[in-house]
């Protein structure tokens, strides 16, 4: 902070503050009035104005306002012979920093400057802080403050250096792809391709085609050669999503790939050399699958080389709020609003709610209600019903529409010994009796669902 600004009506003022200033290393600029002022700001920015209240043309306090309109930042301090509290209060509401009467002593003006130093230097300090906080908040595009997440964050900065098979667990709805498009930017191939495909949304008569491509005349509609999913990401990343849907016939074919780093277009009579690192997702139990047969051991070990698990929102509150303003952001800038923030009616409602549909649900609920919205804040009646029509826990997830027995049962298994511990004030030995388990059985669940 080197550049101030003397804007006086009188000379002896002006040149007085301006040598004061010199002697103490500042760059001083000066003006006679306000539309002086403005004009050497229009030039260059000071950091710190001194301004008089009673100026011909454009006076202080007006100065002050125009400066605002315009964007100028700089601090301003006051100078007034007319020293009442409502010549100070009235310019310290149109944005000045500081006020001193005038005839001023030397030493006056310079503690003051020495005030509005440090108070920028914790501002500078402030914007730091926020700025790391941000980054701790954030991995490659992927919102999170809890803890659980930041461990998240701290093992895909480990495994997306590497080559090997990474795959990718969660509910629907958790942010499967934005993991897997986090491990490619960080990794070495991040100039390359990242190509995703949903194993479950394309048919088996055309899935083999899709990944590994084919010959002209390979079958009815091949009127043409055609490059697969994995030549489209030679050198890059492919995101098999949905991986635990992929047919029993090109599971084969997929481990075959792996281990040899090797395809085939369909019709081919040759191999073709592939460079791809696969990063799987699944909200399947590939386990269960294997055990049923439904999905090949040996391809399961493959790909589970480096398995990450998502938490589901409702397992990490804390990120809630912070997601919720990420989205009213990113909306205002792609519709066009301008909402300011959610109403406390709203706000616990939104806390509250288990999240079946996890972050995707959450992000559609906060579109829906910024359409919806009348004033400048989300209100609980921009809410859709089933987030607002009851607060119990047990009551939300059951009208929620989650139809899983295991996601339930195990909410509900978590909500209970909740209530419990709550209930005996923590005692561990009395809440286990209430609940009707072994106190064994208690402290490994109270470990599980990491409650405290």
């Amino acid at each position: 902070m080197k550049r101030v600004l003397a804007v006086d009506d009188e000379e002896s003022i002006r040149v007085m503050l301006r040598a004061l200033l010199r002697k103490r290393g500042y760059e001083v600029a000066i003006a006679s009035n306000g539309l002086e002022a403005l004009e050497e700001m229009e030039r260059e920015v000071p950091d710190v104005c001194f301004v008089d209240v009673k100026m011909p043309k454009v006076g202080g306090i007006e100065l002050i306002t125009e400066m605002r309109k315009r964007g100028f930042e700089s601090v301003v301090i006051v100078m007034s012979a007319y020293g009442t509290l409502e010549t100070a209060m009235e310019a310290m509401k149109a944005g000045a920093y500081d006020y001193i009467t005038k005839p001023f002593k030397t030493d006056e003006v310079v503690l003051t400057l020495l005030k509005v130093e440090e108070r920028e230097r914790l501002r500078q300090e402030n914007r730091e802080l926020r700025e790391q906080l941000r980054l701790q908040s954030q991995f490659e595009g992927i919102i999170a403050q809890s803890e659980v997440m930041k461990q998240l964050f701290r093992t895909l900065a480990k495994v997306a250096s590497y080559k090997s098979t990474v795959l990718i667990l969660g509910e629907s709805g958790t942010g499967k792809e934005l993991v897997a498009r986090a491990i490619h930017s960080r990794s070495a191939r991040a100039d390359g391709p990242f190509v995703a495909v949903n194993c479950g949304a394309i048919p088996e008569t055309l899935l083999e085609s899709e990944l590994f491509g084919h010959r002209r005349g390979a079958f009815t509609d091949a009127t043409s050669d055609k490059r697969g999913l994995f030549e489209e990401a030679d050198g890059g990343t492919l995101f098999l999503d949905e991986i635990g849907e992929l047919p029993a016939s090109l599971q084969v074919k997929l481990l075959r790939a792996l281990q040899e780093e090797t395809i085939r277009r369909l019709g081919d009579t040759k191999d073709t050399l592939v460079n791809v690192r696969i990063v799987a997702a699944t909200v399947r139990d590939l386990r269960q699958d294997v055990e049923a047969g439904r999905f090949r051991e040996d391809l399961f070990y493959r790909i589970n080389v480096l398995p990450l698990t998502i938490p589901p929102l409702r397992d990490r509150r804390e990120d809630i709020p912070l997601l919720i303003d990420h989205f009213i952001k990113r909306n205002n800038r792609r519709l066009g609003t301008e909402i300011q923030g959610v109403a406390p009616d709203a706000k616990k409602p939104l806390l509250d709610y288990s999240w079946p549909g996890n972050v995707r649900e959450l992000e559609n609920t906060i579109e829906r209600a910024m359409v919806l919205a009348e004033e400048n804040v989300l209100c609980a009646e921009d809410l859709p019903q089933r987030i607002t029509e009851s607060r119990d826990p047990v009551r939300r997830i059951l009208v929620s529409g989650e139809l899983s027995i295991k996601k339930t049962t195990r909410f509900l298994e978590e909500e209970l010994i909740r209530r419990a511990l709550k209930k005996t004030g923590g005692n561990r030995t009395n809440a286990a009796k209430i609940l009707e388990i072994s106190h064994r059985a208690l402290l490994y669940k109270i470990k599980e669902y990491q409650l405290k």
